[in-house]
């Protein structure tokens, strides 16, 4: 389905001059490099698939900066099938699920350790199903591809969502049950059993099938795992450091990519302290965040908004997180003796609103920013493309619109994440119908979760996708006006639900059919 130029020469074997099936998969060092190829399309967050990018296609952020994926053609309802950020993402899938059918096609002839062949045709057959995850959840219909074929081969077509929910759910349930729960530290990276059902809790949540959804939470829970991150230093922002070198071995993480947070300070650090920006938050993601005693600031009366709007940490007065995952205007970051200044109208001034590599809004992204990276401008965080907050968040959600909502477990975990957080415990009292603790969970969702690639699916399987995409954009409030910052208009329609079927799919697939209204 791709196109295969410059491939390993152990994955294709399309080329006359290039060693041999029989002669490559032999041995158990070619079959352990073989299965890491197939873990190279594993999400990043700041570089390579760029999940967090992805938060500039929902509501919750905007996108700038054409060199690194022209993200916000499709906020603007510009996408075609030549757009870039989609072909990637096909292109990218495919070629992984080829190198996953290619592995386990081969990977019998070498001789090798019996067990650890099976854990790893195992992990190959967990990848591959997620590849079709990715590529189902963003394009809708895709061909379930289970065997290697070339260019000229590939004439699959289309199949139904049905088949290719059914086919990665089979996948994935098979390989949950069989990998292990857990690696060493120097191999956590891999897909795990715990891997397997999170996944399937994503899927599930996304279609609504929330016994599934429900089943899978409860295995990865019970598998005894996994846990929220608590920093040991009682003094610490223990979410805040969940992003940071200081608290990157955790267990709260499920599955994700070493050093995938490494360009972070050249997609997110403010450009007045040696950064570069191209993800800015909108005020939609800092408006959420309640105050500490658990209100949100719609709630307080208009002076206090509008006081919270030009100051969102209105006297350190609001949830811990909004700080552990934005920088505001008037923020010290990094250097004691630097504020963030977004209204300074001082042409020095390289973090003003609109300024080359600064902020497009007035807010910057704080998460995956570590000071360590400052002076050379990369470094190896890692991203959790998974964490266990999501899943308890997932469950919780699930129980509450299965017409669970006074399961108890709703309340233990909601709380369980909100006192990690710093905040005070669910008010009963208030959220006592599936409504009002609806509304709190989809709250938490973004206050937990915003930036880590998760809104843009949220607000599709939440029917509200059309309300927050279409109209104006907001940043922050200009002190000396009271006026929010307007950033751009956008605009959505029923096609923009799916992503356009790559150009290059369309003309190499002659059985490959187009998206409405592309």
């Amino acid at each position: 389905m791709v196109a295969l130029t410059g491939c390993e020469k152990f994955l294709t074997n399309d080329h006359p001059t290039r060693v041999s099936d029989d002669e490559w998969w032999t041995t158990e060092a070619n079959a352990i490099g073989a299965l890491g190829s197939i873990y190279a399309g594993v999400p990043d967050g700041s570089s390579g698939r760029n999940v967090m990018l992805t938060s500039g296609l929902s509501d919750e952020a905007v996108n700038r900066g054409d060199h690194i994926g022209k993200y916000d053609l499709y906020t603007r309802g510009l996408q075609n099938p030549t757009w870039d950020v989609a072909e990637w993402i096909w292109r990218d899938n495919y070629l992984d699920i080829r190198r996953a059918n290619r592995f386990l096609e081969n990977v019998d002839k070498c001789f090798m350790d019996s067990t650890l062949r099976e854990r790893m045709k195992l992990e190959a057959r967990a990848l591959r199903a997620y590849y079709h995850l990715e590529c189902l959840l963003f394009f809708g219909r895709i061909p379930i591809s289970t065997v290697s074929l070339t260019p000229e081969e590939n004439k699959l077509k289309r199949n139904s969502v049905d088949e290719v929910y059914s086919f990665i759910l089979t996948e994935l349930n098979a390989c949950g049950e069989k990998l292990p729960k857990e690696y060493s530290n120097e191999e956590a990276w891999r897909v795990s059993s715990g891997t397997c059902y999170a996944l399937i809790l994503r899927m599930a949540m996304y279609f609504k099938k929330y016994d599934v959804a429900i089943d899978a939470a409860k295995k990865v829970i019970a598998s005894g795992v996994y846990r929220l991150h608590r920093s040991t230093n009682a003094t610490v922002n223990s979410y805040a450091e969940l992003f940071t070198y200081a608290g990157e071995l955790n267990k709260e993480r499920i599955w994700y990519r070493r050093d995938g947070c490494g360009t972070a300070w050249t997609r997110f650090a403010p450009a007045g302290i040696g950064g570069e920006t191209y993800l800015s938050p909108t005020n939609t993601v800092v408006d959420n965040f309640e105050t500490k005693q658990g209100f949100t600031i719609q709630e307080l009366g208009a002076d206090s908004l509008l006081a919270y709007r030009i100051n969102p940490n209105f006297k350190n007065n609001r949830d811990p997180r909004l700080t552990g995952a934005v920088l505001v205007p008037g923020q010290n970051f990094i250097d004691a003796n630097y504020i963030l200044k977004p209204f300074d109208p001082n042409t020095q001034n390289l973090d003003k609103i609109g300024q080359q590599k600064s902020t497009a809004t007035g807010f910057w992204v704080r998460k995956y920013l570590d000071a360590r990276d400052r002076q050379s401008k990369s470094g190896t965080l890692d991203f959790m493309f998974i964490r266990y907050a999501e899943v308890l968040l997932s469950y919780v959600e699930a129980l509450i619109e299965n017409n669970d909502w006074q399961n108890p477990d709703v309340i233990i975990h909601l709380n369980d994440i909100r006192n990690r957080a710093g905040m005070p415990p669910v008010a009963i009292a208030r959220y006592n119908s599936q409504e009002t603790l609806r509304a709190l969970v989809r709250r938490e969702r973004q206050a937990e979760l915003c930036f880590e690639g998760q809104r843009f699916f949220d607000i599709r399987r939440w029917g509200t996708v059309s309300t927050v995409m279409n109209g104006d954009v907001f940043g922050a409030t200009d002190p000396a006006t009271g006026i929010a910052t307007k950033v751009q208009d956008r605009s959505y329609t029923a096609r923009d639900y799916y992503w356009p079927i790559p150009e290059k799919e369309m003309l190499s697939n002659p059985n490959m059919e187009q998206n409405d209204d592309y």
